[in-house]
């Protein structure tokens, strides 16, 4: 199992349209791609409290590649995010991670 670490930093009070556009159409369509969540976090105390955390879960780089192209081409996500954007972009910018675990690691 691999995991991704997603961080969005969002444009200064956009982080509660990011959190509803997850909530409301992202995770649907991600169910429906059978993307897999872990977690989704935001900053209490911290550099910003403008981002959001998350972390998806794979079993191979290729199922990454195979899921996530898919969602990222899917018809509705475009036009949904579109929708969303209409007052100006959410997000400022974005970095994602492969990350693999150690061999100590409690999260294989």
């Amino acid at each position: 199992m691999i995991h991704e670490l997603r961080i969005y930093r969002c444009v200064s009070g956009r982080l509660p349209n990011l959190l509803k556009r997850f909530e409301t159409i992202t995770l649907g369509l991600w169910a429906r791609h059978g993307i897999r969540q872990a977690g989704f976090w935001t900053v209490a105390i911290g550099e910003s409290n403008q981002d959001l955390y998350y972390l998806l879960e794979w079993e191979s780089l290729a199922e990454r590649e195979q899921k996530w192209n898919a969602f990222a081409s899917d018809p509705e996500w475009l036009a949904k995010r579109a929708e969303t954007e209409k007052d100006g972009p959410i997000v400022a910018s974005l970095s994602n991670m492969i990350l693999t675990p150690t061999a100590f690691s409690a999260v294989k």
